[in-house]
């Protein structure tokens, strides 16, 4: 079974977290919590690592859009193209469980090319950002799909399902199925396309 790993958010263990990087940094794919649902995660610049995700969610990669988490709207910077009101809606609104869809930047790895827009998340959740912090680059995030909603919200049940195919599993507790709010930033206006947790502020 693939690993658990217990960790709350206000007493993050750090030894669990640098055991999560490594694997990661080694092409390993984790489950770890946001401040929406429960993720798949690996990553973002290991390619093999992305396909094999995309090969779980049964995912077209050349069609679907493929969404990272960052550290900070700075790193944001690196990876998707964004103007200054953007920058302003993204610091109003970040961290939090938005998903905002930009054009991307050539610096995304091999599994991105053919699209031309990247999804970004910054979540409120100190677990997530704890992760990417300590690997000091993205980590490729998408929903856990699962038949039935304990499959998708407990981490056991998603430690045995994925058994084969995802390394570890961090365990904070039962997750929530409302997913984040998508806002599609490629138009001339921000426009929401998925409304899910939290309230747009423009």
């Amino acid at each position: 079974m693939s690993k658990l790993l217990p960790i709350l958010p206000d007493n993050i263990n750090r030894r669990y977290i640098d055991e999560i990087v490594r694997c990661l940094e080694d092409g390993g794919l984790i489950i770890y919590p946001t401040d929406t649902v429960y993720a798949l995660g690996c990553d973002a610049m290991n390619n093999p690592a992305i396909e094999r995700i995309c090969a779980i969610k049964e995912m077209k990669s050349a069609k679907t859009n493929l969404s990272i988490i960052c550290d900070d709207i700075s790193e944001v910077a690196q990876y998707a193209k964004f103007d200054n009101v953007q920058f302003r809606m993204m610091k109003a609104n970040l961290p939090g469980p938005f998903t905002f869809i930009f054009p991307a930047l050539s610096k995304l790895p091999k599994a991105f090319k053919g699209r031309r827009t990247v999804g970004i998340r910054i979540p409120d959740n100190a677990i997530a950002r704890a992760i990417v912090e300590a690997l000091g680059r993205p980590i490729l995030t998408t929903s856990v799909p699962g038949p039935d909603e304990d499959h998708r919200t407990e981490p056991g049940l998603m430690a045995e399902r994925f058994d084969a195919q995802v390394d570890i599993v961090v365990d904070a507790g039962r997750g929530s199925l409302i997913p984040s709010t998508v806002v599609d930033c490629t138009g001339d206006e921000p426009e929401i396309t998925r409304q899910g947790r939290g309230q747009l502020i423009v």
